[in-house]
């Protein structure tokens, strides 16, 4: 009964040692920087730098904008009052009543043209 018992012992840790070797070359494979995850993951790392270098591009490019907009925005300010101010002014000057037009002459018109061969005169 013994020699049983040792034989399914030994069988057993056989298997047990196939299986970690099974999972070892598995495990092996997944993190291979080629083709498993771990080359995923270096991409994906090298990826996340580059967007932070873009961030921070961009960023730099948004303050400096800001910059300049509120610079505009005060200008347009001070321009806008200027010109309420003008319009609050041109409510102070008296009304002018148009000139009314020449009327058209109720006949014929004549005009006189040089003669010929005369130089005109402008």
């Amino acid at each position: 009964m013994e020699l049983v018992a040792d034989i399914l012992l030994v069988a057993g840790a056989l298997g047990a040692a196939v299986y970690c070797h099974v999972l070892a070359r598995r495990l092996s494979r997944f993190n291979d920087l080629e083709n498993g995850v771990g080359g995923a993951v270096a991409v994906l790392s090298a990826q996340v730098d580059d967007l932070a270098r873009t961030l921070r591009a961009a960023q730099a490019t948004a303050n400096s904008s800001t910059g300049s907009l509120d610079a505009l925005t005060e200008r347009a300010e001070g321009v806008a009052k200027r010109l309420e101010l003008l319009l609050a002014s041109m409510h102070d000057l008296p009304d002018v009543a148009p000139s009314p037009s020449p009327a058209p002459p109720a006949g014929p018109v004549f005009r006189r043209h040089p003669p010929e061969g005369a130089e005109e005169r402008t």
